[in-house]
């Protein structure tokens, strides 16, 4: 049982509970806070530290590569998908206004994207020309083919370049959410995990175990592709990103972050390493799932990808490998409700946690 000292602080009534310490409950919290300062705000996480995507990512600063935008235009129409780039564009801007560029490693170091046939480069003015209001600039994406020779892509037909895309230290990144949270008074419990949630017409119950169970007034699930145990008539598909990290790499040509096959390959350098993600279109069906393993097919894919197109004639050892856990849908936009007079949600951010989170944080806090 526990005493009356722990049922009147740590479990006691909230105004707000948020579940899931990712990106996207961190930057809640925050928006909860500088909008209503006088509630308390408690984030449950059922690990250590963040888990899912947000810790587990290739720390892309990114809001779509040129085949990404017209593979999305054609599913979802014109209007959804500008809606889309622009909140993750302002996104971003939002992490460079709250954040140094040194204290998470934010660096402006520009996207690129593969191409190795001219079907995009058809639509590339059209695209311009729609993205226009929202990076403010005539051409967001250019030809380059000058710096193909440049970071030893000799293979890749074409390159694009995006200026206004780059990348970060996700856990460099978190930590200093965390701290933000901390600054605004949210308070944490880290390593419990949430059994159920029950409404009452009065309050929300959050049980965490047999005997234990904390109230309050509203409840956000964060927990992306986790959500699924608690928001069963949602669409949340887990998609699992596998990653590799070379050994230092002498002489290293690639600078930036790169896309390839709209968005399903992505790579960067990681200072003297390349850090290598996805492949997930290879084995769709396997990568549904939320266990953090690494497969031996893709991994081996990912390596044969790294030797063929990214550094080829080198001999390259892997020093690392991971996996993250993504949530998609059958289309990309992310599940902003309310769910109940005292639940709501924010999950399903499609791979694109980081530029998406800041936005959405703001758009629930509205909803409350």
């Amino acid at each position: 049982m526990n005493s009356i000292w722990e049922l009147e602080t740590f479990y006691r009534k909230r105004d707000v509970i948020i579940i899931g310490s990712g990106f996207t409950g961190l930057w809640t919290a925050i928006s909860v806070k500088e909008k209503y300062p006088e509630k308390s705000v408690l984030i449950i996480e059922r690990n250590s530290v963040p888990l899912g995507a947000s810790t587990r990512n290739a720390g892309f600063a990114c809001f779509g590569s040129l085949t990404e935008i017209i593979a999305d235009s054609e599913k979802m129409g014109w209007g959804k998908t500008l809606k889309l780039v622009k909140m993750r564009f302002d996104g971003l801007q939002k992490i460079q206004q709250y954040f140094n560029h040194s204290e998470i490693d934010f660096e402006l170091c520009k996207g690129y994207e593969i191409l190795n046939n001219n079907q995009a480069l058809e639509k590339i003015n059209e695209v311009n020309e729609k993205l226009k209001h929202i990076t403010g600039t005539e051409k967001t994406y250019s030809l380059q083919q000058e710096k193909i020779k440049e970071f030893g892509l000799e293979k890749s037909e074409f390159l694009i370049e995006n200026p206004y895309e780059g990348s970060l230290h996700s856990g460099k990144f978190l930590t200093k959410l965390l701290e933000k949270c901390q600054e605004l008074k949210v308070e944490f419990l880290f390593g419990m995990e949430v059994k159920k949630v029950v409404e009452n017409p009065h309050e929300i119950e959050v049980q965490l175990s047999e005997d234990l169970s904390i109230k309050s007034d509203r409840i956000i699930h964060c927990t992306n592709a986790f959500s699924s145990k608690f928001l069963n008539n949602e669409e949340i598909i887990p998609a699992r990103g596998q990653i590799i990290v070379t050994e230092p790499i002498e002489n290293i040509k690639i600078k930036g972050t790169f896309h390839y096959d709209e968005g399903f390959y992505y790579f960067r350098n990681l200072g003297n390493r390349i850090l290598l993600g996805g492949g997930r279109n290879q084995d769709f069906k396997t990568e549904e799932t939320t266990d953090f393993e690494t497969t031996e097919f893709l991994q081996n894919h990912l390596e044969n990808f790294l030797r063929e197109v990214i550094l080829p004639h080198q001999n390259v050892e892997i020093s690392m490998r991971w996996s993250g856990i993504m949530a998609m849908g059958s289309e990309k936009t992310p599940i902003v409700k309310q769910l109940s007079d005292r639940e709501f949600c924010v999950v399903r951010l499609s791979g694109m946690g980081v530029a998406l989170a800041p936005k959405l944080g703001e758009i629930v806090a509205e909803m409350m």
